[in-house]
């Protein structure tokens, strides 16, 4: 599967470029033999589904980290105070079997590895 997280549903860079760029793939990472695209982010549930309707974007699973156990789980929350809070970091990661395989995280305010046309090139 491949998992991406992104800062926050409906901001800026993950609704113009992160997510679209998955949905626009999708079928590459799947012929690929990737089972699962997985998008994360610490959002509740319902701003996630919001989110994946208002881009039609059925063949992405949304799973909410509402309160960012996820992210601190792994090591990629970061504080952004007044902005919102903890949020995740923005990366992508390929796992195989259990086990992560590849794992790309932006640095602050960048967006360049965790791209879909990077991690379609990792599957």
């Amino acid at each position: 599967m491949v998992l991406f997280a992104v800062p926050g549903a409906f901001t800026p860079t993950c609704s113009a470029a992160h997510l679209p760029g998955f949905i626009e793939h999708a079928q590459q990472f799947f012929d690929k033999g990737v089972d699962r695209i997985i998008c994360t982010s610490v959002n509740d549930a319902y701003v996630m589904d919001a989110w994946g309707k208002a881009h039609n974007a059925s063949d992405i699973v949304f799973l909410a980290d509402g309160a960012g156990k996820f992210a601190k789980a792994i090591g990629l929350d970061v504080e952004t105070g007044d902005f919102g809070g903890v949020r995740s970091k923005r990366y992508a990661m390929v796992v195989e079997n259990a086990v992560v395989t590849a794992l790309n995280v932006d640095e602050p305010k960048q967006f360049e590895v965790s791209k879909a046309e990077v991690m379609l090139e990792l599957v």
